[in-house]
């Protein structure tokens, strides 16, 4: 069941996200060769301790961690660790979220450790745009595939796959919640256009996008997904409600 939103739940759930934003940019100043991943963990827990709020993720599903890290090769949930120390040339990705008076706010950004390959670069740049591509057809004239359909598009004509194993998400009291927000219009679907999108609708849009195929594994510590050949993966997000006015980005 999706779950619409009043304007002042959707200002409570700002507030949570404007703690993910100054987090995350703390995170972003803080990424330099040298750094763990361990170490931006513990300085993201304590922020968002420090202005009221507690992180997300930590014993979500009992992940340990307060941020999902994806450096390189890895798309999504890598776990903190003091041993992942980061590099000259390396991305890495952010995924971060809080909870504040009840509701969440959730994002996350990929950004390059130092000097990065032009490759790398392209990448970052595809992913983020085609976050924003999506962000644009969340409007109460549009259903939720059309959201899908301008990400997909958008990265496949750029050269790059679309991550299938994961999508968006409504959010709101839950961190999860209807309606599931997928970066691909899925194939043979019964409902091959979506629900309707209404004013009310919190969702967070967040396309995770690979150099090569779209198709990852699950290592052995049962949260970190890679991709299967190797290559490069990005992952942008921004908590998102759906306006009369349009789209409004509660994690900008």
């Amino acid at each position: 069941m999706i779950h619409l939103k009043s304007k002042e739940e959707i200002e409570k759930m700002r507030s949570a996200a404007q703690i993910v934003v100054e987090t995350l940019g703390k995170l972003k100043e803080s990424v330099q060769p040298g750094v763990s991943t361990w170490d931006l963990d513990k300085m993201a827990e304590e922020n968002a301790i420090k202005n009221g709020a507690k992180p997300a993720f930590k014993g979500y599903s009992d992940y340990p961690g307060s941020v999902c890290f994806a450096v390189n090769n890895e798309v999504v949930h890598g776990i903190p660790s003091k041993k992942k120390v980061l590099k000259e040339g390396d991305i890495v990705g952010l995924d971060f979220g809080v909870i504040l008076d009840g509701f969440f706010g959730d994002s996350a950004v990929t950004v390059p450790v130092g000097e990065v390959s032009a490759l790398a670069e392209n990448l970052l740049k595809v992913t983020e745009a085609s976050l924003l591509k999506g962000i644009d057809e969340a409007t109460t004239k549009n259903r939720l595939f059309d959201i899908s359909r301008a990400i997909q598009s958008y990265v496949e004509n750029k050269g790059f796959s679309i991550v299938r194993s994961f999508v968006g998400h409504g959010i709101g009291t839950k961190l999860h919640e209807d309606p599931q927000v997928p970066n691909f219009v899925p194939e043979n679907g019964s409902h091959a256009k979506g629900v309707k999108l209404k004013p009310g609708m919190v969702i967070a849009i967040e396309p995770m996008v690979n150099v090569g195929s779209p198709d990852i594994k699950i290592l052995s510590d049962g949260w970190t997904a890679v991709t299967v050949d190797g290559t490069l993966s990005a992952h942008f997000e921004h908590t998102v409600a759906v306006t009369e006015d349009g789209p409004v980005i509660l994690t900008q």
